[in-house]
């Protein structure tokens, strides 16, 4: 039998919300008091244990009033029937790895976190893992490692399920599979109205695509089945590079060049720069992948020495999938707070007039500009700066498209990188300074993608921003083609006519 229609669900949620009665209540209390779902109060080690799993100290140090532990659907659920007889805010947690204030944290508010709904089951006939969004990408790799499957997901494997795969996802297998949300073929969610349901292509089609890149506006997610690929030994890890002006210039050329003569769909890697406090540090660390047990000649070739650059130190190897997304957490920075931004940018297209001197200049123009703001704040105590260049190669677009779709809707008109770049620091005091640094980095970008767009360097291209690497003050939804922010308004407005999730919790608004 079919499953509900949105309509049917929005007139459901207005019904419950109407039918509340008595005063508002608190729901740390309530919960406490009459169920048997753990409520970890502060001071408890429960509390601070979950506290301490955040990757900032900014959410770290926000408070809430007590963190809420379910187990189920059905638990989960009973906490929405709470929190729609308070108005109370609160936050919803998977692995805390998003470093905004207020997206997965929350002061003086319960926080629901999803850490005990950390299923990871295989089905080997249906080639489909079921997760849950409290688990971390390695420990669904550890669960999967040695059964010839994985699943397509983070490329550190400290990074949350459910944050990564409601902002869309990239991963190393993305030009082979498109986006880890891409990979999705359910969601069971449990509503604003308290119902749960099972979210696929065939029974919700618009909350499908909606919750592929819409973030935490639609319900709270307690499982995903995704697809389950096959996997074998992989080859891949890092290579560190002095910063000089060769090395600068030899290695945005070659991140260029990997991006829009995509070497092979079973390689991928990212392209990043990082200064620290008084200059102390300032290289290139490179992250490298093949999906095999060696890659064939040439592929890595412009990274490993043949652009007339040698990486000082090569830690790559074959292993297995579990061993390399575990590896790659050496470069999790815990113990400070620390900010995220992004933009999106073009490459000439193929065959334009001096497209691969055009294509450099641009990004020599962005890596000066990160390198100039960078320097501005280098004497903010303990502050790393970096940037990241991640392909997003035309062939990922039109792979997201043929595997179902999702909002972000890229096209395969260009090829892009996707840039990130992150200021971490010690002292919260300082914030007010490095979040105009981050305003500062992510707006200089802009103007010279635009500028360079006006002048005919690069082309005219749809630029949406990766939600999971966005920094609060950017407009997700608002950089989406009209007709994806339309759809997305659209499912809201349904599925939560109320606004449980719109004005209650942090995180990028419709």
């Amino acid at each position: 039998m079919r499953s509900f229609t949105l309509r049917t669900l929005a007139a459901a949620a207005a019904f419950i919300t109407q039918a509340t009665v008595g005063s508002c209540s608190d729901v740390c209390d309530t919960i406490e008091s009459t169920t048997n779902i753990d409520v970890l109060r502060p001071l408890s080690l429960g509390y601070q244990t979950e506290q301490a799993a955040y990757w900032s100290t900014g959410a770290s140090l926000m408070q809430p009033s007590c963190i809420l532990t379910p187990t189920t659907a059905n638990e989960v659920s009973v906490i929405v029937k709470a929190l729609l007889n308070s108005t109370e805010r609160f936050a919803i947690k998977s692995g805390g790895h998003n470093p905004n204030n207020n997206f997965s944290s929350i002061q003086g508010g319960p926080l629901i976190s999803t850490s005990h709904l950390n299923e990871v089951t295989l089905d080997t006939a249906s080639q489909t893992v079921r997760i849950g969004p409290g688990n971390r990408w390695d420990d669904v790799s550890a669960a999967l490692d040695g059964t010839g499957y994985t699943a397509v997901g983070g490329r550190i494997g400290n990074v949350g399920v459910g944050g990564l795969l409601l902002g869309g996802g990239l991963s190393f297998l993305s030009t082979q599979y498109g986006w880890a949300a891409n990979n999705v073929v359910a969601f069971e969610l449990v509503l604003a109205n308290a119902s749960i349901v099972t979210v696929s292509q065939q029974s919700h089609p618009d909350l499908f695509i909606a919750l592929k890149g819409g973030g935490n506006n639609f319900g709270i997610v307690t499982a995903f089945t995704v697809r389950a690929h096959p996997q074998g030994q992989v080859w891949g890890g890092n290579l560190f590079f002095a910063a000089t002006d060769t090395t600068n210039t030899a290695l945005l050329a070659a991140a260029r060049d990997f991006t829009q003569y995509y070497p092979d769909p079973k390689a991928a890697i990212i392209v990043t720069a990082e200064m620290t406090a008084v200059g102390t540090v300032d290289s290139w660390i490179m992250f490298l992948f093949y999906d095999g047990p060696t890659p064939p000649p040439g592929v890595f070739d412009n990274f490993t020495g043949a652009a007339g650059v040698t990486p000082l130190t090569n830690t790559c190897k074959t292993q297995s999938y579990n061993d390399f997304v575990t590896a790659n957490n050496w470069a999790v920075v815990k113990g400070n707070v620390y900010t995220i931004g992004t933009e999106t940018m073009p490459l000439p297209k193929v065959g334009s007039r001096s497209a691969a001197a055009a294509g450099l200049e641009v990004l020599e123009s962005i890596h000066s500009h990160w390198r100039n703001v960078s320097e501005s704040v280098l004497l903010v105590p303990g502050v790393i700066s970096s940037i990241a260049y991640q392909p997003f190669p035309r062939r990922f677009a039109r792979l997201a498209r043929s595997m179902g779709g999702d909002l972000y809707d890229f096209d395969d008109d260009v090829d892009r990188i996707i840039l990130e770049f992150d200021y971490s620091f010690t002292l919260p005091s300082d914030f007010s300074t490095i979040d105009q640094a981050v305003q500062d980095t992510y707006g200089g970008f802009r103007d010279r993608v635009v500028a360079y767009t006006r002048q005919g360097v690069l082309p005219s291209a749809y630029l949406p921003l990766f939600q999971n690497d966005g920094y609060f003050r950017q407009d997700y939804f608002g950089r989406l083609r009209a007709d994806r922010g339309q759809l997305a308004a659209r499912v809201r407005d349904s599925v939560d006519p109320n606004g449980l999730w719109t004005d209650r919790t942090g995180g990028f608004k419709i």
